[in-house]
């Protein structure tokens, strides 16, 4: 059954290639039913996968396979809290190292296009310090890394 509000994400043509990919990587998360195309269409024939319900740590979504007309941008991307160096380093080196590519702050992308953000909770508590400077000092340490590495953003709270 189709939830009330899905996140629609157009792919080229590997939406099941994806959902599977995000199935193995992420904890509660899932692919559903695959549709495939009753006729032909512009970018595809009749009985392509056009279709997949797909669940990311718990959010539904749809992988269209639409063409290559719209790529992803950074304008969304999932945001996933991570709750230590382990878990943040398994879930970047998943993102990146299946063809994806590092970017900064703690930003990824896979290699579909879709950006990620594998943000330690340390961080953002960081980021939201009472302290102003200390606020400033995370912030500032998160602007020079890839990766966040969470020692270093520990030591940044230490002062």
């Amino acid at each position: 059954m189709v939830s009330k509000n899905t996140i629609c994400l157009w792919y080229d043509a590997d939406a099941l290639e994806a959902a599977t990919f995000y199935a193995d990587t992420f904890p509660d998360s899932s692919v559903g039913t695959v549709y495939r195309a009753p006729a032909d269409y512009p970018s595809g024939k009749k009985g392509d996968v056009l279709t997949v319900e797909f669940t990311v740590m718990g959010i539904p979504c749809l992988g269209l396979n639409g063409g290559p007309i719209f790529p992803h941008s950074e304008a969304f991307s999932f945001q996933v809290a991570t709750d230590d160096q382990a878990e943040t380093d398994r879930l970047w080196n998943a993102i990146v190292n299946n063809g994806g590519q590092e970017s900064e702050c703690g930003w990824c992308k896979d290699k579909w296009g879709l950006s990620w953000q594998i943000t330690p909770r340390v961080l953002t508590e960081a980021i939201a310090h009472p302290d102003p400077a200390v606020a400033k000092r995370a912030f500032e340490a998160m602007m020079t890394m890839g990766k966040i590495d969470i020692a270093r953003i520990e030591a940044v709270l230490q002062g």
